[in-house]
């Protein structure tokens, strides 16, 4: 069964990777500044294995959680990104908060995931999980989650819900109604 798991994340991975070949639009002039005040936290980029990651999956408190899996070369996750930044952005007062957790790898990040974050100004908490042992812990994450990607797992301390989809932000928002926000 490990086998499998292995196999299908891999197909996954390789499948997203030659789906993405475009090129990235040029920062606008007026971005800078933003991308200035960002910078600082972009550089302080986390780095988790699974057994760090865990705590971010066990909250308990009231807080409802948007824990999005993506890549920066997977075509999907990169198209879904701005409906998690609209959400992002409109969070106001709620208490919920939207995770970004990169698959990209870890070789990557400086090269790739960086600039990536800065070109697209992105605002919610980006971390990258670095743990070569998919076939552990993709089913604790859900069981059903065969690890392709994109992934959300949206969670409060009264209901949990995992989605192996693309999402925009009607369908976000409509995920979270069920969530008593």
């Amino acid at each position: 069964m490990k086998f499998v798991y292995y196999l299908f994340f891999t197909f996954c991975f390789w499948n997203c990777a030659n789906k993405t070949k475009s090129s990235t639009p040029p920062i606008a002039e007026d971005t800078q500044e933003l991308l200035e005040v960002n910078k600082s936290k972009i550089d302080a980029i986390k780095i988790y294995s699974f057994n760090q990651f865990k705590s971010l999956l066990e909250k308990e408190n009231d807080t409802t959680y948007v824990i999005n899996f993506w890549a920066t070369w997977c075509k999907p996750c990169v198209e879904e990104l701005p409906a998690f930044e609209k959400l992002h952005a409109e969070i106001g007062s709620k208490k919920m908060k939207v995770i970004l957790v990169s698959l990209d790898f870890p070789s990557e990040v400086n090269k790739q995931l960086i600039p990536f974050i800065r070109e697209r100004n992105l605002q919610p908490e980006v971390i990258v999980l670095n743990d070569p042992d998919t076939n552990s812990w993709i089913p604790k994450i859900d069981k059903k989650w065969t690890g392709a990607i994109p992934a959300t797992l949206f969670y409060n301390n009264n209901k949990r819900a995992f989605y192996e989809e693309s999402f925009d932000y009607k369908k976000l928002h409509s995920v979270l109604k069920n969530f008593e926000l």
